[in-house]
């Protein structure tokens, strides 16, 4: 598994399967943009299989905060180490800042405490019927 912060030579065909029980997930275009205008991005890329599979997004003022929308592992890459691998890497680019947030369900807690994250309260606004992404 190769890990890198570069898009480089990244095509919609490298990230297929991902979104999983989205009901309304971006397509790979829209994926790609995502990545694109993210301030951080970290991928694991199976060169032999010429696919992404797994991702980390930051998002972030550059100055005090940055927020980490997006983890995602491919289903088949699961349980191998790469999430971990993925966010400590992302911790690392993030390194200097003073907060660096992100949300999860109470049951992902645990694992996000292991890579030295903690528990905080928090509130947000789903819009479901955005959730595909906005128009190109």
């Amino acid at each position: 598994m190769r890990y890198t912060t570069s898009l480089e030579h990244l095509t919609p065909d490298m990230l297929q399967g991902f979104f999983v029980d989205w009901p309304n997930p971006p397509s790979a275009d829209a994926h790609l943009k995502l990545l694109q205008q993210s301030y951080k991005v970290v991928l694991a890329i199976d060169d032999e299989a010429k696919q992404v599979a797994g991702f980390i997004t930051a998002i972030s003022d550059n100055v005090l905060s940055a927020y980490i929308p997006l983890l995602e592992v491919l289903p088949s890459y699961q349980n191998k180490g790469i999430g971990g691998q993925l966010v400590r890497t992302m911790l690392e680019e993030l390194q200097g800042l003073y907060m660096i947030d992100l949300m999860c369900d109470q049951h992902l807690q645990e694992y996000y405490k292991k890579l030295g994250m903690f528990p905080a309260t928090g509130m947000i606004v789903r819009n479901y019927n955005a959730q595909s992404g906005k128009s190109c």
